[in-house]
């Protein structure tokens, strides 16, 4: 993967502890493992918050009797094509 260098304020005890806990080979790759880490956390609840509502109970009739219903069902069915194949 490529780098490029970017500047940007970080504050001044984030800094401070950063340069004491990790070598200075060490520290750009510990912000991007960070960083990275934040974004795909951001990305998830963006994408809970975009799909919220999304699921409604008249899209999913085979579900009416609940979904430990369905799940046995699913289950009973699986196992007779197993053992009629």
């Amino acid at each position: 993967m490529s780098t490029v260098q970017a500047n940007f304020l970080l504050p001044e005890e984030v800094l401070s502890a950063l340069r004491a806990l990790v070598p200075k080979g060490k520290q750009s790759q510990v912000v991007a493992h960070a960083l990275k880490n934040e974004l795909r956390r951001i990305q998830y609840k963006q994408a809970l918050e975009h799909s919220f509502g999304a699921w409604r109970k008249e899209d999913h009739p085979e579900l009416k009797k609940g979904t430990e219903a369905f799940i046995r069902k699913q289950r009973s069915s699986a196992r007779s094509r197993r053992t009629q194949g």
